[in-house]
């Protein structure tokens, strides 16, 4: 069709020439993208001259891309690709108003072969149906011309009354469609006269026709283009949402009643040392780097992967861990929801023995010693009312013989749940623009409560003697290695790097947002919190070890021991101890609650970024379909031996299958996608690179901690237990399975990647691992650089030859369709 169309160039008249022109430009351009760039003949062989005139005007094709120089920055209506089954694809201008764009209608999904074949076969036939340029055209009247166009009858000549709409993507219309397709401009055809030849060069010299869908969408004014673009991604409302946010989610539950009892019983004031230098090698570095890929990128935890397909898996595998997380984690603000309730009473029920659900070992601890400080029983033989009012009436543990018996559900414990859920979804339901006013009081309102229990603390008699227990250093251990990983995995979790909630929360910021002095304000932040606490908790511990004259070490506890069984027993030897128990577990609801939103706007954010034009209008309803499908799962956890599934799912969904996630997307940033194109990018974004300090964590420091952390986690690995229960090994393998799972999701992830392109493994291998054509900045205005013009929507030839010949070839699809065109060019030659 291109050679003939070119080589009759000179038969057409004149007015006509420069749209005839533009009509045949508009297939080479299509179909011979890997020859721009090209000098000389070989260029000029495929984009012949066009006139200014033309050269103002763009053209869109049938094969999805649009040749012509956009006339400003509004967006241009979406084309329907027929490889994506006439999905609607969005497409933005350029801001350069001299350079000939052309759009490449990206692949709403991979190809199927049964798919494949019949595309192909479509155009093959609809291209053998043309008419040879020797044999005349008639007038259509059927409107078939139009759909060979992609216009609509009521648009073409001889579809007179038609009123249906026009869909996107139509090529031509309006006198030059009917001009052209039809035959008229060339002499000597049925149906054209001279005297009508002359008339309609006339028409065209004295007003100039612009066809609707060749102007900007400026230009077309109020017209209904019948249109979808994919509804706003939203940023946050607020200089500080995103700030507090992030302290939100760091600070959470473990710095109550995790930092504390790994101080003191790794050498006291001396594991301040290795908990500040890891924050400085692992903490502070990884968090940067996560930010900077969410604000750079604006996208979730999948489509980030863009940066790099091979390792998407990476992206399916954090979302595995944080919504495993969310289960449980849930279940514990659930816990906490139940005891806030329970504290609204004159008398708290776990301050007495004598209740149904005690046994004949509880023994009322306050007040056991004599004048002298000896104790009148030993009280290692006995059980606090606290702590059988926890195994007992709220875990009512002794309804299940094990795991594998959970036994029946708890129902005031599944409202509970149902009431955190409910609270989660009523949070997130306009996603970070209500979550962001959220957090003003759930990240801040902890403070004002950790202070009021700090200086109640400090003030009760004993209370040195706990503090002293906390911070007296102890440097011999710091010979130990095991202090060091401790530190290590303190910040590692704190911090909640790799669960994908920093990426999400960053891809909602600006693009010139200062991420990196929020870096360090969340880091330090979140220590200098779980130091406080600390001293919270240890002041009330020194308290009650006086009280019950025992040791310290005998009263601390970690975990949920500490939250639901010490320090509730301490309340109750306080004053008002309704009113201090009150205000303990409120400070735990909004520590949880902050972290709790994170996690479900990751999961949500990930795979609504993946399919925008589904799930962004209905963001809300698929919210509650994701918070419903997780309360149902987290029922066996309100049953009698629920705990012992939260025991297991806490050892093992986020251990060692987190560490090869962060180990993953550390090497694919900065070995894979290269350290210094990263460092380019945040100087895009923030104004300046990376020092020394940063780059030599991200290529050494870090990994090789990361490292180091999983090869002990898997050294000193060690079978989870509760309390004097041991879990049988059907419940370990399960376990272990469960954090395998998620490794497991970066290799799949690999295979899908070079499944998908072409060429021998080598090649496929190393096409998945460069950055796709619309990696970058997500809003036009600020891609510079390399990065101008690159969207999907936007392409002009140089950056889309830089591309091309810097990472290969095209889509699968338009290789098709350059292969149907050859074929039907040599056979069109065969029969000439």
């Amino acid at each position: 069709m291109w050679a003939r169309s070119h080589s009759k160039e000179e038969a057409l008249p004149g007015s006509l020439e420069p749209r005839a022109r533009l009509l045949v430009s508009v297939h080479v351009a299509c179909h011979s993208l890997p020859n721009w760039g090209k000098e000389g003949p070989e260029r000029a062989g495929y984009l012949p001259k066009v006139t200014q005139e033309t050269a103002a005007r763009g053209l869109r094709t049938s094969e999805g891309f649009r040749l012509g120089p956009p006339s400003s920055r509004a967006r241009a209506p979406p084309i329907r690709s027929s490889a994506c089954g006439g999905a609607r694809i969005p497409r933005l201008s350029v801001r350069q108003p001299s350079v000939w764009v052309a759009t490449r209608a990206q692949p709403c999904s991979p190809p199927q072969p049964g798919a494949l074949r019949r595309e192909r076969q479509d155009v093959r036939g609809a291209r053998r149906a043309r008419p040879t340029p020797h044999a005349p055209r008639p007038q259509p009247t059927d409107g078939s011309a139009c759909a060979r166009a992609r216009a609509p009858p009521s648009r073409c000549a001889g579809a007179a009354g038609a009123k249906s709409r026009r869909p996107a993507g139509c090529a031509i219309s309006g006198s030059l469609a009917r001009s052209l397709l039809s035959g008229e401009g060339k002499p000597g055809s049925p149906g054209n006269p001279p005297s009508k030849m002359k008339k309609l060069q006339g028409a065209h010299h004295r007003k100039p026709i612009t066809p609707d869908l060749l102007m900007t969408p400026s230009d077309q004014g109020d017209v209904d283009l019948d249109v979808d673009f994919a509804a706003d991604r939203g940023n946050w409302t607020g200089k500080l949402d995103f700030l507090l946010s992030c302290i939100g989610y760091c600070v959470g539950l473990g710095n109550v009643w995790r930092f504390p009892y790994r101080a003191y019983t790794n050498g006291g004031g001396a594991f301040l040392v290795p908990y500040f230098l890891m924050l400085a090698i692992c903490g502070i570095p990884l968090f940067f780097l996560e930010l900077s890929l969410g604000q750079f990128s604006s996208l979730g935890p999948l489509a980030v992967w863009k940066i790099s397909p091979l390792f998407k898996g990476a992206g399916a595998a954090m979302l595995l861990i944080v919504g495993l997380v969310a289960i449980y984690y849930n279940m514990i603000i659930a816990y906490v929801l139940f005891y806030l309730f329970a504290s609204l009473t004159s008398n708290l029920p776990w301050e007495h023995c004598g209740n149904w659900w005690n046994t004949d070992l509880c023994h009322e601890h306050r007040g056991s010693k004599d004048g002298n400080g000896a104790l009148p029983l030993n009280l290692t033989s006995t059980v606090s009312p606290s702590e059988e009012y926890w195994s007992r009436y709220v875990l009512h543990i002794q309804g299940s013989r094990g795991i594998g018996s959970p036994g029946e559900i708890r129902w005031n414990l599944c409202l509970c749940l149902l009431l955190a859920w409910v609270i989660v979804f009523l949070c997130i339901l306009k996603g970070v623009k209500s979550s962001g006013k959220v957090v003003y009081f759930t990240a801040t309102f902890p403070y004002l409560i950790l202070l009021m229990l700090l200086v109640r603390g400090v003030t009760l008699p004993g209370a040195w003697k706990g503090i002293q227990f906390y911070l007296t250093p102890q440097f011999h251990h710091l010979l130990s290695s095991k202090v060091w990983i401790e530190a290590a995995l303190q910040i590692f979790y704190s911090l909640g790097v790799g669960f994908g909630g920093l990426l999400t929360f960053a891809s909602y910021n600006t693009f010139h947002q200062n991420i990196y002095r929020d870096t360090f304000i969340v880091t330090l932040g979140n220590a200098i919190t779980s130091i406080l606490a600390g001293f919270a908790i240890f002041s009330v511990l020194g308290y009650m070890s006086q009280e019950l004259g025992v040791p310290v070490d005998q009263v601390a506890k970690a975990g949920p021991g500490l939250a639901f069984v010490v320090y509730p027993q301490a309340m109750t030897m306080l004053p008002l101890s309704p009113f201090w128990s009150f205000l303990f577990f409120f400070m735990l609801l909004t520590l949880g609650l902050d972290s709790q939103f994170a996690f479900l706007e990751t999961i949500v954010t990930a795979v609504t970024d993946e399919f925008p034009y589904y799930l962004r209008p209905k963001k809300a309803v698929f919210s509650g379909l994701i918070c419903v499908a997780m309360y149902l799962m987290g029922l066996v956890l309100t049953t009698d031996g629920g705990m012992y599934w939260l025991v297991l799912l806490d050892d093992y969904s986020a251990s060692f299958g987190l560490m090869v996630v962060v180990i993953t997307t550390c090497l694919a940033v900065t070995r894979v996608y290269g350290i210094q194109r990263f460092c380019r990018d945040i100087h895009m974004m923030l104004g300046f690179k990376p020092g020394l300090y940063f780059r030599a964590c991200w290529l050494f420091l870090s990994p090789a901690t990361l490292l180091a952390l999983l090869v002990y986690s898997i050294v000193k690995y060690q079978p989870s237990e509760y309390g004097s229960y041991r879990f049988p090994a059907w419940a370990e393998l399960l376990g272990i399975l469960m954090g395998l799972l998620s490794c497991l999701m970066i290799p799949a992830g690999m295979l899908v990647a070079v499944l998908r392109e072409e060429g021998s493994l080598w090649e496929r291998l190393q096409q998945a691992s460069r950055p796709t054509m619309d990696w970058g900045p997500s809003l036009e205005e600020n891609r510079t650089g390399m990065y101008v013009a690159t969207l999907a929507g936007s392409q002009s030839p140089k950056p889309l030859m830089v591309h091309m010949r810097k990472y290969g070839g095209i889509t699968s699809f338009e290789n098709t369709a350059i292969e149907v065109d050859r074929e039907i060019a040599e056979e069109e030659e065969s029969m000439m």
